[in-house]
């Protein structure tokens, strides 16, 4: 759990020390937009921007089950976020795997890319995509409704 939110962290810290110095130093405005900046990264890099996660086992299931696409994904991936952000609403549609929170659904990444850990790792109807462009997530989705 603390590797999840580990980057929000360290980036709410940072901005509040640096906001601190800012405002210690007679620019409160500078400090408080600071801070606000940091809080806006530690907010988009935190597991809270992104659908619920389930298991990998779940998600499996959920996606044969209507066809969905299964995404598996970690906190302060940008490859991620831009998917994520460009897939707006419609990304509840899919199924999402925190592979930070599922050791089994990052072996499944691993096994899906030759050992290696890359996300986002979009599974449609038992094929792995790596890192697909959003306009082709969102054809999947169109096809299961």
């Amino acid at each position: 759990m603390t590797r999840v939110w580990g980057l929000a962290v360290v980036l709410v810290f940072c901005g509040g020390v640096a906001a601190a110095g800012l405002v210690y130093g007679g620019s409160p405005g500078a400090g408080v937009g600071f801070l606000v900046v940091f809080g806006v990264l530690a907010w988009v890099n935190s597991p809270l921007v992104f659908p619920r996660s389930v298991g990998v086992e779940e998600a499996r299931r959920l996606g044969d089950a209507d066809g969905r696409p299964v995404v598996f994904w970690r906190p302060g991936c940008t490859y991620c976020l831009r998917l994520r952000f460009r897939l707006g609403r419609r990304a509840r549609e899919l199924h999402w795997v925190d592979i930070w929170r599922d050791p089994a659904g990052a072996a499944a990444v691993r096994a899906a890319n030759g050992g290696d850990e890359t996300v986002p790792t979009v599974v449609v109807a038992g094929r792995a995509h790596v890192n697909p462009d959003p306009a082709w997530v969102r054809e999947q989705l169109s096809r299961t409704r």
